[in-house]
């Protein structure tokens, strides 16, 4: 592994550090600034060198110095996953627009996996936000497999490149959309929630229509098959059961965009 992708590694820490914060709070419509880390049990604040990433969590043999209640394996899980995000990114892209772009694309979904798990809630602050970070940057890494260009006489790349990434945004929500909408109107019960057609528009303005299609595929695939298991193992209600179909989405969206543009692109740089 490069100095890079281990500087990275110890980035994405720091940052999902962060990101259980907002991972805890948006949901509840607390700042994200203030006040400092506390613990949710006994609400005491949490001194700095209790709240270093990993490290913290070993010490304290994962629970508060204060009042001994266990602190969540989600801390230490969403630190792991981000600093393993941040290290594939920059590993395989290197220290470019394309790395950073993928970096936050992989730490935008792993808070939102976790966030509809235990909240059912996707944050506008990374679905809306999240969509505009991907149209931005497509002006910079282009869109592979486009097809705006198939219909729109559009010479400059750039701007053909922001063009793919609107149409993935808007055409997937649409369907997604269109989708829950028939869903309701035949079950007469919601069936998807507005956050996943807005997160399901982020993954389409930063992967281009065929990662975003690839991704709604392997999120539906997935959660039908370990929805189905867990209610029948659970012995849950299926008619009333909230599936966090938001959940399989980002996980299929991690794979969809590492494996497919981060990996493998990556592997073609390396031998160009």
């Amino acid at each position: 592994m490069t100095v890079e992708a281990v500087l990275a590694a110890l980035f994405g820490l720091l940052i999902g550090s962060f990101l259980n914060v907002c991972v805890y709070r948006l949901p509840r419509d607390l700042s994200v600034v203030r006040p400092r880390s506390f613990c949710t049990e006994c609400e005491k604040q949490i001194a700095w060198y209790d709240n270093i990433p990993i490290l913290s969590f070993l010490l304290l043999r994962g629970r508060c110095r204060h009042c001994g209640q266990p602190i969540p394996l989600r801390y230490p899980i969403v630190e792991i996953l981000t600093a393993g995000a941040f290290a594939c990114a920059i590993a395989f892209l290197g220290v470019t627009v394309a790395g950073v772009k993928y970096c936050l694309f992989g730490a935008i979904l792993i808070t939102l996996v976790f966030s509809d798990l235990e909240e059912r809630i996707l944050p506008d602050e990374f679905t809306l936000g999240g969509t505009a970070a991907g149209v931005v940057f497509a002006a910079f890494v282009p869109i592979r497999w486009g097809v705006v260009q198939l219909f729109l006489p559009i010479q400059n790349p750039r701007v053909a490149s922001v063009g793919d990434a609107l149409f993935a945004a808007a055409f997937c929500s649409g369907v997604l959309w269109s989708i829950a909408a028939l869903y309701q109107k035949i079950r007469h019960r919601e069936g998807l929630g507005l956050g996943d057609v807005k997160m399901v528009a982020m993954i389409g303005a930063f992967l281009g229509i065929e990662g975003a299609l690839l991704t709604l595929m392997v999120g539906s695939l997935l959660g039908a098959v370990v929805g189905i298991l867990y209610i029948w193992l659970s012995g849950k209600d299926a008619s009333t059961y909230e599936l966090p179909f938001g959940t399989f989405l980002g996980v299929a969206g991690l794979v969809a965009g590492f494996a497919t543009e981060v990996v493998f692109h990556g592997f073609g740089r390396a031998g160009s």
